[in-house]
């Protein structure tokens, strides 16, 4: 027997990898909190909101300042819960450096980087003003690589 996906309330068709681009794929706003924030309260965060990723917002010190300056993926926490660090904050386990990407980025290239770095996540930044506007994930790629036009 076989298996067949149908799309969901609220799924539509996208274009295809090859014309997408990353903004056609991400999801818009970012969830973020303080770097001084325990890591437990960062696990509540996800948990609550079903994400896969937290942004740390402060001044980084990377020439010019910007305001994300690190990611918790999920991958992150269960690696601190693994290795039992207890304790931590959201400064001291958040991921660096910290990968961005256009908006108006080809999605292909912007998968591309993702396997590169390697990332599962691209902080989505306004090229002019380098202001976080979305998160783009290798689940959004799948998605568009499900649903996009062949």
């Amino acid at each position: 027997m076989a298996l067949t996906s149908q799309p969901s309330a609220g799924s539509y068709l996208m274009p295809s990898l090859e014309h997408a681009t990353v903004a056609d794929a991400m999801h818009p706003g970012i969830i973020a909190c303080d770097p001084d924030l325990p890591v437990v309260e960062v696990a509540r965060m996800m948990a609550t909101k079903h994400v896969h990723c937290v942004a740390v917002i402060g001044v980084s010190h990377k020439d010019p300042a910007c305001a994300v300056w690190g990611l918790i993926s999920d991958l992150d926490l269960v690696r601190a819960a693994v290795e039992r660090e207890s304790g931590l904050t959201a400064r001291e386990l958040a991921g660096e450096p910290l990968v961005t990407v256009d908006p108006r980025t080809p999605l292909r290239q912007a998968a591309m980087i993702m396997l590169k770095q390697p990332a599962s996540h691209l902080i989505v930044v306004e090229a002019e003003t380098e202001r976080p506007i979305g998160i783009l994930s290798t689940l959004d790629v799948a998605g568009v690589l499900g649903w996009g036009e062949a």
